[in-house]
């Protein structure tokens, strides 16, 4: 090799490697400086229901907390598919998070998409709250026993219902209510809607018979006069909600399940990042604002760190896939 060559040679490789170390020290700051612009929350469910309600708050929270704006965007769609996607295909840069729900359990089981909740960084498991059985404040039933006996005697299809995407969380709870009964999963048709707040709007317009969801989800509604909550699929009651009766003290069906919700990003997000997250959502999640927040309007809260949560998330992705299989959701 000519002397100009392995000097050119020596001249480019000092030069790349300055290049580099000039690179390098700009990455970790815009990491260690994080938040310094915007942060995007997706959430995958209409507005006015109980995750986006979660969503705004812990929004506001982070914001106080880490002095930039944090913004909620509704990306509805696909039974849940268009949100989750929308959080788990972005940058792991800190600048879109997400609130997953249960349905990342229960997607994939379906084959509406190959997301699961290994797609994510776990961030923070915040809410977990049981369904209920709301039906228009003009409705002729006044007991969730009136309600199950007229389905009964109803042929199969004349009695709709709504709550969440085809076979989300909601849609579960009302098969496992009507198994329960003795019926067959599909005796009540399923009309899909992208959150409760949607399908509470459906039901005080008598578009559907009943929705199951949470009762905090259907309180604005109930409170209104549009529509009054006959059961809660839970153990016990909800305090809030103290004369919504439970399933069993109404009509002897001991019958319960549940919905989740937690923060998550994109897979990868850097550690550093990840730590300043978890750190504010902890901060959030035992503020006295969120908890206010939370008991008044009867959601549960249930915290879990990283890993709580992604242990949680296996545990419930089991579960939902043997629950769907029984009920015909999944193969």
């Amino acid at each position: 090799m000519s002397k100009f060559l392995k000097t050119r040679r020596q001249l480019i490789t000092v030069a790349g490697s300055s290049g580099l170390l000039s690179i390098a020290p700009s990455i970790i700051y815009a990491q260690s400086n994080w938040p310094n612009r915007p942060v995007t929350i997706v959430c995958p469910w209409g507005a006015g229901g109980g995750t986006d309600a979660t969503a705004r708050i812990i929004a506001s929270l982070l914001e106080k907390d880490l002095g930039q704006p944090f913004n909620v965007v509704n990306r509805t769609g696909g039974s849940g598919v268009v949100g989750h996607t929308a959080i788990a295909t972005a940058p792991p840069d800190g600048y879109t998070l997400g609130m997953i729900t249960v349905e990342i359990a229960m997607m994939h089981w379906q084959r509406l998409t190959e997301l699961n909740p290994m797609s994510y960084t776990a961030l923070a498991l915040m809410n977990e709250d049981p369904p209920g059985i709301t039906v228009n404040a003009r409705s002729p039933y006044g007991s969730v026993k009136e309600l199950a006996e007229a389905i009964k005697a109803s042929a199969a299809g004349k009695f709709k219902a709504s709550g969440t995407g085809q076979g989300g969380i909601w849609h579960l709870a009302l098969i496992g209510w009507l198994q329960a009964m003795g019926l067959r999963p599909n005796h009540v048709a399923w009309v899909p809607s992208n959150g409760a707040g949607p399908a509470m709007q459906d039901l005080a317009a008598n578009g559907i018979d009943l929705v199951t969801c949470s009762l905090p989800e259907s309180r604005a509604l109930v409170e209104a006069g549009k529509a009054k909550s006959l059961a809660i699929m839970a153990s016990e009651r909800n305090p809030v909600f103290a004369s919504v009766p439970t399933l069993k003290e109404s009509m002897g069906v001991d019958y319960s399940v549940g919905a989740w919700r937690g923060i998550a990003a994109p897979k990868g997000l850097p550690v550093d990042i990840v730590g300043k997250l978890v750190a504010s959502l902890k901060k959030a999640n035992d503020s006295k604002e969120f908890r206010e927040f939370m008991a008044n309007r009867g959601f549960g809260v249930k915290w879990a760190d990283p890993s709580g949560f992604s242990s949680f998330m296996a545990k419930s992705d089991a579960a939902m896939g043997a629950a769907m299989k029984s009920a015909g959701l999944a193969t």
